[in-house]
């Protein structure tokens, strides 16, 4: 069992005792009472009487032998506060980060529309900011806020905490006051809420997206690989589908098999343990048709009959995974100020014209999306060594310091193969853009610059002559052109339309003893597959990338490799077996070819 801490949800009558502790989203503007999290966790009063629940409740049931640990909260970093005392230290913190505001001033470009400050108390409120730097500084401090709030709770808990019990919060990751790095640095283990759209939703070769519920085979891997990332280490899933996610108008419970198949496939890439939302549905309140295990009647039926022979999987696997690491082929730069400044100034538009807030969500997944469909596995990371990666991608790094964009360099020079992608090394740490020619430090090494980009919707792609690139008719560059003009670079790949054809969409150039590719557009899943198939010709699963089988791999900590061989499809699948290997579920010995049933999967052991 794991025992939460009830802070999630306020009671009304601590609302009307004390209702100055309302959230305002907006300045002098409280939030209304009767969903959750409408609070200021900041406040001295709200503290106060949480840290009496939180020490009532976990002093009472911490020694008793079920408990095998905490979660602090639930999905953290709802809402980005506005209230009076949270402003007023904002302009504290900067304050002391900056010095002075002649400093703020130039760092931020104040002059710009008369925004210059004299004093302090001059900085206005964010509700109707303009300025990126300003928007950038605020998200950071937001996300600063909750995870010392997360980090409060996990220091309180550790008072009455045996030495065999964890602390954990669950993340959602795309709350945007969620620095998950930050926010885990005070826990024992990372967990996530992983959710995905079922059925035809997990299919082979649908396009899919992030966007909720995420769909797409490779969207569930994305947000798996990205759990693992906030540790670099093996996490908790707290929360997965157990039927329908969602409103009571989102019904899209799983297809025979499903719960086996994601069950495994979380487990491939890290997670330690596989917990749905939840035990059974809901008869009142506001998710009384989010799904759980059982149904309204409380009567085990299918779905209860999927996770229990889930479960049956996991008891004969026994201690075997204990210590697994997942593969990687490909490091993905993960950067949360490039996400912020894409959310406040977007550099995509929607299917309406308008901003695509989820710009860079949508540039960093549709590179994996193509890394994924090539059959490479994939790692996110926020910095660190590279050199154990034979391939990393930073797209849309659109926020680094020079170090950063250094760093990338470096390890191209020392053998690596680096493939940039739009917008990044644009602008420095503070979001201010560069005043050189684009990627800024980048640009020699890459051998290519640019200066002009355009917004489209979708331009044909074709191999530039000699080129390496085996590119399918369906190939195209979406969304986004950057006038890329080569230095030194070769062309890849180039758009066939008649303004855009003067630039190449793809270039590659020699680096040190490595090599840098540059994508300048959101590539198609055609292009990404095969930019990524060239970069990485052999996959180190083994296993060849052919749909609707997905093959992913692991060490485990006893020296054997592992490998998760899915069917996504509701056809049965043979795929050949490069080794001898064993089935870790019923000890068969495997060679040769291997039967996939409809939504199936096995697990491979070496011998």
């Amino acid at each position: 069992m794991v025992l939460g801490t009830p802070t999630y949800a306020v009671p009304p009558w601590l609302q009307r005792k004390v209702p100055e502790i309302a959230a305002e989203t907006a300045t002098g503007r409280r939030m209304p009472w009767g969903a959750r999290q409408e609070v200021d966790f900041n406040h001295p009063a709200y503290l106060f009487h949480a840290e009496r629940v939180i020490r009532r409740v976990v002093s009472r049931y911490a020694s008793h032998p079920a408990v095998v640990g905490y979660q602090v909260d639930n999905e953290p970093g709802l809402y980005l506060l506005h209230n009076g005392h949270v402003f007023a230290r904002f302009v504290e913190e900067l304050r002391a980060e900056y010095g002075d505001v002649d400093t703020l001033n130039d760092r931020w470009g104040l002059t710009h529309w008369s925004h210059r400050l004299a004093r302090w108390d001059e900085l206005w409120p964010p509700d109707g900011n303009l300025v990126p730097q300003y928007d950038l500084a605020w998200r950071r401090f937001q996300a600063r806020l909750t995870a010392e709030f997360i980090g409060w709770q996990a220091g309180i808990v550790r008072e009455y905490a045996r030495t065999d019990q964890f602390v954990t919060t669950c993340i959602d990751y795309a709350r945007p006051a969620m620095d998950d790095e930050a926010v885990a640095a005070g826990l024992d283990i990372a967990s996530a809420n992983i959710y995905y759209a079922a059925q035809d939703g997990l299919a082979a070769g649908t396009e899919g997206s992030l966007d909720w519920p995420p769909s797409g085979t490779w969207s569930l891997y994305y947000n798996a690989d990205r759990a693992w990332s906030t540790r670099q280490a093996p996490y908790l899933v707290t929360e997965t589908n157990a039927t329908s996610v969602g409103p009571a108008w989102l019904n899209q419970p799983g297809y025979d098999g499903q719960w086996r198949q994601v069950g495994w496939a979380l487990a491939a890439r890290g997670a330690r343990s596989v917990q749905y939302w939840h035990w059974h549905t809901l008869h009142h309140g506001p998710e009384a048709y989010w799904g759980g295990i059982l149904p309204h009647s409380l009567v085990p039926g299918r779905v209860y009959e999927q996770v229990a022979a889930l479960g049956r999987d996991l008891a004969a696997a026994g201690d075997a995974l204990d210590g697994l690491r997942p593969d990687a082929d490909v490091a993905f730069v993960h950067s949360l100020p490039s996400k912020w400044a894409f959310e406040f100034a977007p550099p995509l538009s929607g299917v309406d014209g308008g901003p695509d807030r989820a710009a860079y969500e949508r540039i960093t997944s549709a590179s994996y999306r193509g890394w994924w469909a090539a059959g490479a596995q994939a790692r996110f990371v926020h910095g660190g060594d590279l050199s154990a990666y034979p391939v990393v991608v930073a797209a849309g790094l659109y926020v680094a310091d020079d170090a950063t964009l250094d760093k990338l360099r470096d390890y191209a020079v020392a053998g690596g193969h680096l493939v940039l992608g739009p917008r990044t090394g644009y602008a420095d740490s503070d979001g201010r853009i560069r005043a050189v020619a684009a990627p800024g430090r980048l640009a020699e090494a890459a051998g290519l610059t640019y200066d002009e980009y355009a917004n489209v919707a979708a331009l044909p792609v074709r191999a530039a002559e000699g080129s390496p690139l085996a590119l399918p008719p369906d190939a195209a560059g979406r969304a986004w052109v950057e006038g890329l003009r080569c230095a030194g670079a070769t062309p890849l790949a180039v758009y066939d339309h008649p303004h855009y054809g003067r630039w190449p969409a793809v270039t590659t150039v020699a680096c040190g003893a490595g090599r840098i590719t540059y994508v300048g557009t959101v590539p198609s899943p055609a292009l990404a597959e095969a930019v990524a198939r060239w970069a990485t010709p052999a996959p180190v699963s083994g296993f060849p990338a052919t749909d609707p089988v997905h093959v992913t791999s692991a060490g485990l900590a006893d020296g054997r490799r592992a490998w998760f061989l899915h069917n996504w499809s509701a056809s049965a699948a043979t795929v050949p077996v490069p080794f001898d290997a064993v089935d870790l579920l019923t000890g068969e010995p495997i060679s040769g070819e291997l039967e996939l049933g409809e939504w199936d999967v096995r697990v491979l052991t070496s011998r």
